[in-house]
């Protein structure tokens, strides 16, 4: 006869090992918060019930683990997982439904009398989430895996990201109420940020009695730091005239404890996203919802790259923990810090090595002073990289010249677009310029408006023709048409990939991916986001083994065609360099919906624009 008695003694001698981390209980909780959850969490529907197990962290109250045991591996899992009282993922899930009104819950289903049949289940329900998602695998782990695993899982990071941009939401309206600047709240949160790393400003903060001794206090020590550091000389004066300004502001240096109350926020909501997810370019994303509430957004001159894309540059150049990265129009330096993360992760733990990716192999040069400290910031935030970001134009011969010295192997760039046609530099230019730096057979990869592929003549069909003459076109890749949303940006772009150094050979087939769904939806007060996980899929170790991501990498690698997706077509510089021009149409996909779907969009497209009756009337 099945005896569940063993498979609890497995499961808590497993459990017993960790318990300098966590406190195990069993078939009850002293915790009034989690008793209250489970007054009517019974499997069979009548009143209080208890799992096996629950396991709290001492170092984190967020996270409960519940377990649900069962002796017999046939009485895993039911199909519809509804009968709760006989299957234990069944049971476990159940009970993690009523948790998550009040925590982070992971549900873990055992099943089986002997350590070797053992079958075993994960399930994460975040806090408010209305369902679980399958996560770990079928092993136990050991406590701190567990941990680990669930702070930085892509379930996690979404969760997070949603509560740090809820506060960015309010803390801009702060800041609106104070009248700092659009173009200066993401350096205040920067500096704040800088300055919370000194342990010394930490702990004595709080005790400055007047707003401008604090103020002074914070902008010194940012100074300090960054000189610390081995940022001297013009580099440290220009960054300190950018944070001067917070020692002049009337709300921050003369309001009591406006100042106070700031950095109280910013450490507790900002600084704790950052230490959890890290080589996340976290100011970026701030300065980018900072505008989309700014009246003035134009302005301030920046159309940042989304996180997801960034980190998608790193792989297409497929870099490594020998890539020395260069991005010649930096912006924050979300592409710099995605290609740190990547190489960080190749270096497998080898510390010299990631000092030596962090001091020296991370280039990048920014045109704008305002925009240049936060991508300092943003670079001593995620520990070093900062001293190899320039400030100035990366047409200067001298910054050129210095660049080269480096030698760069793989680049990348999401350059100013143009708003004046006449005057303004042409995106293919800053193209240009990257590959010049970068040494022979290097990787360069870009993001432009898709007019720059599509050119046939003029100045832009001249620079296709010099890119092809000089460089290689390895591909282009159609993005999705809102992927700028988030900085109130509409323009259609593509990502260009190249082989510097080495002419386009005649007979040569680029690669064109139709990636216009990237699964991201556009939702109210949060932008453009992953709302339903379906960008990319991880194992515990972080690797990508699914997602969208995973199939547009995928192809791109492999080169695959495939019908109503992706190419391969010899191309010349009067040609479109764009998916849509040589793509086979995958009619196995279209029905009737498409069909009706494509005819209310015209009618409405008539409507909209006072076309109807204008059509009625050609074609009678």
């Amino acid at each position: 006869m099945a005896n569940e008695r063993k498979t609890e003694i497995i499961t808590r001698q497993h459990f017993e090992q960790f318990l300098d981390q966590i406190e195990i209980e069993e078939q009850r909780s002293d915790n009034p918060k989690i008793d209250k959850l489970l007054k009517s969490a019974s499997k069979k529907g009548n009143g209080k019930g208890y799992p096996e197990f629950l396991i709290t962290y001492k170092t984190n109250p967020d996270l409960i683990i519940v377990i649900e045991c069962k002796a017999d591996i046939r009485k895993h899992e039911s199909e519809d997982r509804d009968k709760y009282s006989e299957f234990a993922v069944d049971g476990a899930l159940l009970y993690a439904s009523y948790l998550s009104k009040g925590f982070d819950v992971l549900a873990i289903a055992i099943s089986g009398e002997t350590k070797r049949e053992l079958k075993v289940s994960h399930f994460l329900h975040l806090k408010g989430e209305k369902k679980a998602t399958s996560i770990f695998g079928d092993k136990l782990l050991s406590a701190d895996d567990y941990l680990k695993g669930y702070l930085r899982s892509p379930e996690k990071f979404r969760q997070d990201y949603n509560t740090l941009l809820d506060f960015t939401r309010e803390l801009n309206d702060k800041l609106h109420t104070y009248k700092i600047l659009e173009s200066q709240r993401s350096l205040l949160i920067s500096s704040i940020l800088i300055a919370l790393e000194n342990d010394a400003f930490k702990r004595s903060y709080a005790s400055h009695k007047k707003p401008e001794n604090l103020a002074d206090a914070l902008v010194k020590t940012v100074s300090d730091e960054l000189e610390s550091a081995n940022i001297t000389g013009k580099k440290l004066k220009n960054l300190n005239i950018q944070f001067s300004f917070i020692k002049t502001d009337t709300s921050l240096s003369k309001k009591d404890k406006v100042l106070k109350e700031i950095i109280d926020e910013i450490d507790e909501n900002i600084n704790q996203f950052i230490k959890t997810h890290r080589y996340f370019d976290v100011l970026g994303q701030l300065y980018i919802e900072f505008l989309r509430y700014a009246n003035s957004d134009k302005g301030l001159g920046i159309v940042l790259t989304p996180p997801h894309i960034t980190e998608l540059f790193a792989d297409l150049a497929q870099v490594n923990k020998n890539s020395i990265a260069y991005d010649n129009c930096t912006g924050t330096g979300g592409f710099l810090i995605s290609a740190m993360k990547k190489m960080i992760v190749d270096a497998k733990g080898d510390e010299t090595k990631i000092k030596e990716i962090k001091s020296k192999q991370l280039i990048g040069v920014e045109y704008q002073a305002h925009i240049f400290a936060l991508a300092v910031s943003n670079m001593y935030i995620h520990q070093d990289g900062k001293t190899n970001i320039m400030n100035g134009s990366c047409f200067d011969e001298e910054i050129i010249k210095e660049v080269k010295a480096k030698k760069p192997t793989v680049g990348f760039l999401n350059p100013p677009y143009k708003s004046n046609k006449k005057t303004d530099t042409d995106e293919l230019e800053f193209i240009l310029n990257n590959l010049d730096c970068l040494v022979d057979g290097g990787t360069c990869v870009a993001i432009v408006p898709m007019q720059s592929a599509l050119a046939t003549k003029g100045k832009v069909y001249e620079l296709k023709k010099k890119l092809l003459e000089k460089h290689t076109l390895e591909a282009v890749l159609s993005m999705p048409d809102e992927l700028f949303f988030n900085s109130k940006v509409g323009v259609v772009s593509c990502i260009m990939v190249f082989t510097a150094h080495k002419p386009h050979p005649k007979n040569k087939e680029t690669f064109f991916g139709y990636y216009k769904d990237d699964g991201f939806v556009k939702r109210k007060g949060k932008g453009r986001i992953d709302a339903y996980g379906k960008w990319e899929v991880l194992d515990k170790e972080e690797n990508l083994i699914g997602g969208i991501k995973y199939k547009w990498l995928s192809n791109f690698i492999n080169r695959k065609n495939e019908a109503g997706f992706s190419v391969n077509k010899q191309v010349t510089a009067d040609m479109e360099w764009a998916a849509e021009a040589y793509m086979e149409t995958d009619y196995s996909k279209l029905d009737d919906r498409d069909f009706e779907d494509t005819v209310l969009e015209y009618v409405t497209f008539l409507h909209g624009n006072r076309l109807f009756n204008k059509s009625q009337n050609h074609e009678g």
